[in-house]
Order: structure tokens, then C-alpha cells, then sequence
């Protein structure tokens, strides 16, 4: 009897002995061990049930991560083919709760966390709290900043410009002391229906401020901000339908329309005097291009002005303003790269040599993609929608690295790095905040499917630290610049996805964002710039686009009736979010002849071909995406695989 009591013990032993090895390298349940590890962006090692393991990203194997290596030639137009099916090696949607490690949890736990029903009583709950966000910061800018530019929250008192330091651009290029948080917030009171406030605040604009001042000022930030919300605002107000309620003003003679043309006039001689047409980067509002003024201008900064200034021209019937801001368009364009197709982010206006050779989404270059677009959405000038198509091409072709699809296969998943324009290189491994917006672009052409996977990866750093960091390392997998000033960008690719969708995720996402906010960034007279995002330190700065996007994105996602979404006009949102109504009257052009449509020419005046690309679906506004969703394309999906993605990359499973 004590021989068979040996040999139990010994196979008890034994069966213990795998059975601790089975829990600490992964092979079965976790128990918290492989959180000591450092988190990686990308997935356990691959397996599909049939198939080989195949490296994850962040292993070890020679090849390191897909992020890194050069894109596969004719990649891009693989990515454009319909889904294959799931064979050997590779993972389709049911496999994904394998491969991604589920730890235990079942999609049913998934499906409750974030695709379950958003009960309308929280969506009001939401919708009010993004209200009460906009009037808090509303209120004590008009309490104790107003008329200068903006509000400092922690201080509770105003800002201009800086005029003991000139140098200081971050302060200067944005404040030129014309009460800058009160114009650019119009229409969202509009948006909100505060019809007495609207009025109030248009007749205050109209009354006090003025752009006859001594303020050296952007261009690009100007024309946004600034001539972008008092046109937005004018066509509000002269609207016959009236959607947001009586927003009309009593003996209104179109003010709003004439102080846009105003400061149009002294933004102009930026466009003066250089040898490209690409305008200068700043102008004094009194006096014109400073004598001292740089000749070296980001491609978004002199390309992204064509919305506003086509509105302003077709609302006048004078084709100036269109024409210098299409002509810096073509400029550009024709300075892309032969080779790969793509633009640089930092250019010379007089030589055009380009200065910064870097290609990406972000800063330097997120608005001119943008704005290729939606002039092609608001004008119907078929030239801008083939330089966007043949943008998209190269950005697919260069930008974009990881597995082709975005919802099977095996591999990293999609992201858009920074390359050279002339190589398409890798130049670094980091991606800045401004990039969340391109998901809501995708959204706009309709590649939603990619959109939704690329917004997860922007998601799952704002889980990670309750804000976006300025710069994200994503191989380092921590921030390279920690500040967070509470930009809209990712706000404004998860309202428009959630319109694309109407998944209950998104609205999630947003309750996430607005909860976030309140938390961390809320002071005693505003809300206030992230200086860490890590340890949550603040700085004294409360940003205009806070009021004029951030809160109005996250107010339109909870706000299902807006006007915005049951009206029969179509909207569109400019690159500060100004909304704008899309109808014929824009799209009439006197001077369509001044707008060749032919190919452009290079500094020595060879002919330039344009690339050729497939045509994209154009989705003409927000409301053209209130469509019912593919519940097995999107919602499905979402629920099993995008929020398994996201807990994944922020260690959360």
C-alpha cells in the first residue's frame, strides 16, 4: 500500500508542477503574472486553430514589428479588396476572442461593457453634462476675460497677445485681441439652441470688436477660427429655414458677413509678393507681411484655407479670395514628391524647396487632406475630389502599415506613421494627437471599416492616461510630448463614426471622454490644458476650439434630435468645426474658367501628370451618415473584437 501511496504522490506532484507552468508562461488562465511584463501595442503570439504561431508585435523575432518595416508594394490595393475568408493561418472575427488573449472573458461580458443599449435617459444625462461643460467655460470666459481673446480658468482672468515677447508664437500666432473664445463659440449656441444668447453674442461682435488692430497673427489660425465662425454664423442667421430655432437677429444687414470680408482683405498680402503663390505664414492685421517675416510655411497651414475663403467669395460674387487660396492648393500640389505621390510638411514659399521632408497626418499636414475633401463636398469642383483620391492613394500606399484588413488576418494592426515624402522611409515611430482626426475623414469617404480600427488605436491611449498625449511613441509605447490642451480631434472622429454606425460603443467612447474631462481638467473657472498627462498637472490656458469643438462634438453625439441630424439640410463641419450648410447656392461659380482643371507644372515647368485613383464614396455631411448600420459588418464586431483590441493594448485583460 505505501508503493501505490508513492507513485500517487509522485504524479500529484508532477500534474502540479505542469499545472504552475501552465499558468505562468500563458498557457491557460492569467493570474495577473504577464502584467509585470511591459505592455505591448499589438497582440499574444497568433495562432488560428488550424494554423502556425506567427510573431505578435513587440516579440522578439528578427523581423520586428510590421510598424516598422516598409510598406509591401501593391499592399495598398490590396487593402481596398473585399474581405477574404478566414484559411489556414489566418484569424476571421470568430476567432478573434482566441487570438487576442480573452483571459476568461466571454463576448458576452464585451457586449455588456460597451455595445449594450446607451439608455435614453443616460444619453439626456450626457447630452446635458456636455451642455453644462460648453456654459461653465461660456460663462466665466464672458465673466472675466471678455473682450480679450481667452479665458485662464485656474486664475479665473483673460489673454491677448503677447507684446513684451513677439517671439511667442504659441501665444501670438492665435491672439490677435479681437475677443477671439466669443466669435469662434457663435455657433455652437447656435447648434445648443440658445437663440437669446446667439443673439446677444452677435450683436456684441458686431458692436465691439474689430480687426483694425496691431496683432501680427497666423494666417491658417485667422482664417479658421475667426473668418470661419462669423461666416458660419452669418449663414445661421440668414437661414429661411431656421432649424436651430429663431436665430435671426432684427435689423441685421449682414454685419457678419462684411467683418469677414474685413479681415479677408488684410489676410490677403499674405499671398503677395512670393514667387510660389503659397502664402506667407503670418500678416499684421494694420499693416500687412512684417518685414522680418518667415519664408518657410507648414503645407496645412497654407493649404487649408480654400473653405473658408470659397464661402466667402461665392457669398460675395468676387473671386478673389477663392482663387488666391486654390492657387496655393495647386502650388503645393504640384510640389509633391514624383515618386511616391506624397507632400512634405514644412516648405520655402519663395524657392519651393521643401524644408520638412516629413509626410503624415499629422501636424504640418492634417487639414490640407482634409480640406481636399470638403472643398470638393461644398464646391463640386472635380479637381479637388481627384487630388484627394490620388492623396489617399499615397497615404495607403506609404502611410498606412500593418496587416491589410483591418478586421481579419494576422499581424499588427493599422496605423499611419511618419515617412520621407520622397522615399517613404520611416522617420520616426511617434504619432501626434492631431491625427485622431483622420478616422472621422475616413468616415466621410466611406471606409468605415478602416476608420473604426483606427480610432480604436487613439481610444486605447485615451483609456490609458484620460487624455490624448500631444506625441505618442507607439514603440516605446509611452508619450513623447505629455501636454493634452483639449483639442476635439478624437471627440470629432467618434461623433461622426457614431453617426456612420449608430453602435452604442461610440457613445461610450464619448461618456469616457466627457467623464474624463470633468476629472481631470476642470478648474475653478473653466477647464484647463493638460500639462502631464500622466500625473494630471495643469496649465492656465483654455483654448478657443474647446468651446467651439470639443463640447459641441460631444453635445451633438448625445443630442440625437438636433437639427443637424433630422433636418432636411445637409451640414458639413470646417476643420474647427464651424458648421456649414452644403446646398446649390456654393456650388454656383462665375469664374469656374480661372480654375484650370489640367495637370500643374513643376518649378522648371515640365508638366506634372496627376495620379490617377478610383473614385471614393463621398458622404456629403454628418447627416447623410444617419443610416441604418450593417449590424453584421459593425455592431458585431465591436462588440467581440474592437473593445477585446482596445483592453488589450491598456492592459486591461
Amino acid at each position: 500500500m505505501q508503493w501505490r501511496a508513492l507513485v500517487l504522490g509522485l504524479v500529484l506532484l508532477r500534474l502540479g508542477l505542469h499545472g504552475v507552468l501552465w499558468l505562468v508562461f500563458g498557457l491557460g488562465p492569467s493570474m495577473g503574472f504577464y502584467q509585470r511584463f511591459p505592455l505591448s501595442f499589438g497582440f499574444q503570439r497568433l495562432r488560428a486553430p488550424d494554423g502556425p504561431v506567427s510573431p505578435a508585435l513587440g516579440s522578439a523575432g528578427p523581423s520586428g514589428p510590421s510598424w516598422l518595416q516598409p510598406p509591401v508594394p501593391g499592399a495598398a490595393a490590396g487593402r481596398r479588396r473585399a474581405p477574404r475568408r478566414p484559411g489556414p493561418g489566418m484569424c476571421g472575427p470568430a476567432h478573434w476572442g482566441y487570438v487576442l488573449g480573452g483571459r476568461g472573458r466571454g463576448p458576452d461580458e464585451y457586449e455588456k461593457r460597451y455595445s449594450g443599449a446607451f439608455p435614453p435617459q443616460l444619453r439626456a444625462q450626457m447630452r446635458d453634462l456636455a451642455r453644462g461643460m460648453f456654459v461653465f467655460g461660456y460663462d466665466n470666459y464672458m465673466a472675466h476675460a471678455f473682450p480679450q481673446d481667452e479665458l485662464n480658468p485656474i486664475h479665473c482672468r483673460g489673454r491677448g497677445p503677447d507684446r513684451g515677447d513677439p517671439s511667442n508664437l504659441n501665444i501670438n500666432d492665435v491672439l490677435g485681441n479681437y475677443s477671439l473664445t466669443l466669435v469662434d463659440a457663435l455657433d455652437t449656441l447656435a447648434i445648443m439652441g440658445n437663440s437669446s444668447e446667439f443673439q446677444k453674442a452677435v450683436k456684441l461682435v458686431i458692436d465691439t470688436v474689430s480687426f483694425d488692430k496691431d496683432s501680427t497673427v497666423q494666417v491658417f489660425e485667422a482664417t479658421i477660427r475667426v473668418l470661419g465662425s462669423l461666416l458660419s454664423a452669418h449663414r445661421i442667421i440668414t437661414d429661411s429655414k431656421q432649424p436651430f430655432g429663431d436665430m435671426t437677429i432684427k435689423d441685421y444687414d449682414n454685419e457678419l458677413l462684411h467683418m469677414a470680408h474685413d479681415l479677408a482683405v488684410r489676410l490677403l498680402p499674405a499671398f503677395e509678393n512670393t514667387k510660389t503663390g503659397i502664402p506667407y505664414p503670418r500678416v499684421n492685421l494694420k499693416t500687412g507681411v512684417p518685414p522680418d517675416s518667415n519664408n518657410e510655411t507648414c503645407t496645412a497651414g497654407a493649404g487649408s484655407l480654400l473653405v473658408e475663403f470659397g464661402i466667402l467669395s461665392r457669398l460675395l460674387g468676387d473671386s478673389t479670395f477663392e482663387w488666391v487660396a486654390r492657387r496655393a492648393v495647386k502650388a503645393l500640389w504640384n510640389l509633391r514628391s514624383n515618386d511616391t505621390g506624397l507632400l512634405g510638411n514644412v516648405v520655402n514659399i519663395q524657392t519651393g524647396h521643401w524644408v520638412g521632408k516629413q509626410s503624415g497626418l499629422g501636424a504640418g499636414l492634417d487639414s490640407f487632406y482634409e480640406y481636399l475633401l470638403k472643398s470638393y463636398i461644398l464646391f463640386g469642383e472635380k479637381e479637388d475630389l481627384e487630388m484627394f483620391n490620388a492623396a489617399y492613394r499615397s497615404i495607403q500606399n506609404y502611410l498606412r502599415r500593418g496587416r491589410e484588413a483591418c478586421n481579419e488576418g494576422e499581424g499588427d494592426p493599422p496605423l499611419y506613421v511618419n515617412v520621407n515624402m520622397f522615399s517613404g522611409q520611416l522617420m520616426n515611430t511617434w504619432i501626434d494627437s492631431l491625427q485622431a482626426f483622420f478616422p472621422g475623414l475616413q468616415v466621410l469617404i466611406g471606409d468605415v471599416e478602416d476608420a473604426i480600427c483606427l480610432h480604436a488605436f487613439y481610444y486605447a491611449i485615451w483609456k490609458r492616461y484620460g487624455a490624448l498625449p500631444e506625441r505618442y511613441n507607439w514603440q516605446l509605447q509611452a508619450p513623447d510630448v505629455l501636454f493634452y490642451p483639449l483639442r476635439p480631434e478624437l471627440v470629432e472622429s467618434t461623433y461622426l463614426l457614431y453617426q456612420a454606425t449608430k453602435n452604442p460603443f461610440y457613445l461610450h467612447v464619448g461618456m469616457d471622454i466627457l467623464q474624463s474631462l470633468e476629472k481631470y481638467t476642470k478648474v475653478k473657472c473653466g477647464y484647463a490644458t493638460l500639462h502631464h498627462v500622466i500625473d494630471k498637472s495643469k496649465e492656465d490656458r483654455m483654448e478657443s476650439f474647446f468651446l467651439s469643438e470639443t463640447c459641441k462634438y460631444l453635445y451633438l453625439l448625445f443630442d440625437e434630435e438636433n437639427p443637424v441630424h433630422k433636418s432636411g439640410t445637409k451640414y458639413m463641419f470646417t476643420t474647427e468645426g464651424h458648421i456649414v450648410s452644403v446646398d446649390k447656392h456654393l456650388r454656383e461659380s462665375p469664374w469656374k474658367e480661372f480654375f484650370s482643371e489640367d495637370g500643374g507644372q513643376d518649378q522648371e515647368g515640365k508638366s506634372v501628370p496627376r495620379p490617377k485613383s478610383p473614385e471614393l464614396k463621398v458622404i456629403n455631411s454628418s447627416s447623410n451618415c444617419n443610416r441604418v448600420p450593417d449590424e453584421r459588418r459593425y455592431s458585431l464586431p465591436l462588440k467581440s473584437i474592437y473593445m477585446r483590441q482596445i483592453d488589450q493594448m491598456v492592459g486591461l485583460i
